[in-house]
């Protein structure tokens, strides 16, 4: 199934909390709802594939993305150090291409719809100023996906800034190590027009 394969492209056990806690006692509080966010709307789109297009499931993901992920942050992360040195076009221009790109392939791969289901683990693994919250994905046929997103708080707010498949697989290591050639010997400019060239692919 097509959406299989983007998460094959990036989960992490929980522990379990004795007594609850409340949302002035937890610093994490909270970083559950941009998973829960985001879930809910890939599902959405899964089942609106077969009567909209991909254009059309992107303009209703985008908005999502954007306060489910902190892009901004995960692109300074791609790049590395190098990233103070890069002119703030570039960095502009990179940051839209990495959240074209993002759109586009949700768009594209959560587009079938035959019983699918995401449910959010309420317990959050706290790891230094990060959160990991576990989710998993339950398919009529098949193995349950299981993924764990990584959070960090921008403004105040949780946001996503890594998704690890199966506790293992980074999707923020994974692409830093698929880009780190274009960037060594290309820059950033060639490394935009490689993500912008995946996200046209994805979104046609």
């Amino acid at each position: 199934m097509r959406f299989v394969r983007l998460l094959a492209g990036f989960a992490f056990a929980t522990p379990g909390i004795a007594v609850p806690a409340t949302a002035a006692e937890l610093p994490s509080a909270g970083a559950t709802i941009p998973v829960q966010a985001l879930s809910l709307a890939l599902i959405e789109s899964m089942k609106s594939g077969t009567r909209t297009s991909v254009s059309e499931r992107a303009e209703r993901l985008g908005p999502v993305v954007d306060r489910s992920f902190d892009l901004p942050l995960t692109t300074r992360l791609i790049v590395g150090q190098k990233w103070a040195t890069v002119p703030s076009g570039e960095q502009a221009a990179l940051l839209a291409a990495i959240r074209k790109m993002t759109v586009a392939e949700y768009a594209k791969n959560f587009s079938h719809w035959s019983g699918e289901a995401i449910s959010v683990d309420p317990k959050v693994d706290v790891r230094g100023s990060d959160s990991l919250v576990k989710s998993t994905l339950t398919r009529p046929k098949g193995d349950p996906v299981i993924l764990a997103y990584r959070l960090r708080q921008t403004g105040g707010q949780w946001r996503i800034i890594d998704v690890l498949y199966n506790g293992t697989i980074s999707q923020l290591a994974t692409r830093r190590a698929d880009y780190a050639h274009i960037l060594d010997a290309n820059g950033v400019h060639a490394l935009t027009v490689h993500i912008n060239e995946l996200a046209a692919k994805a979104a046609r």
